[in-house]
């Protein structure tokens, strides 16, 4: 699991800010959650090199759509979900 993992997190932290997933205005617009998509295209390859390359193996085509397609909605559904919680908080802010 952690031949997988460590190779997709490096990569999403060296994709990510290129994209401006980290700033707090990009992350506050749904309009902008395509984003998310775009840096799982280039992260899952970067990942699959790194991880080949740390194992010492060959690289895998098809671990690179499932990550592609995986992480993508692993991420969209995660911000979804600070989306929703943050509007929650500031409508009870709001409200007070």
């Amino acid at each position: 699991m952690g031949t997988t993992f460590f190779p997709v997190l490096v990569s999403w932290f060296l994709i990510a800010p290129w994209l401006g997933l980290f700033d707090e205005q990009v992350i506050a617009n749904p309009k902008l959650l395509w984003r998310i998509l775009l840096a799982m295209l280039f992260a899952a390859p970067l990942a699959v090199i790194l991880r080949a390359t740390l194992l010492h193996s060959a690289h895998n085509l098809f671990l690179c759509s499932s990550l592609v397609g995986s992480n993508a909605i692993g991420m969209l559904v995660w911000r979804v979900l600070y989306l929703l919680m943050a509007k929650r908080k500031s409508n009870a802010e709001v409200g007070q």
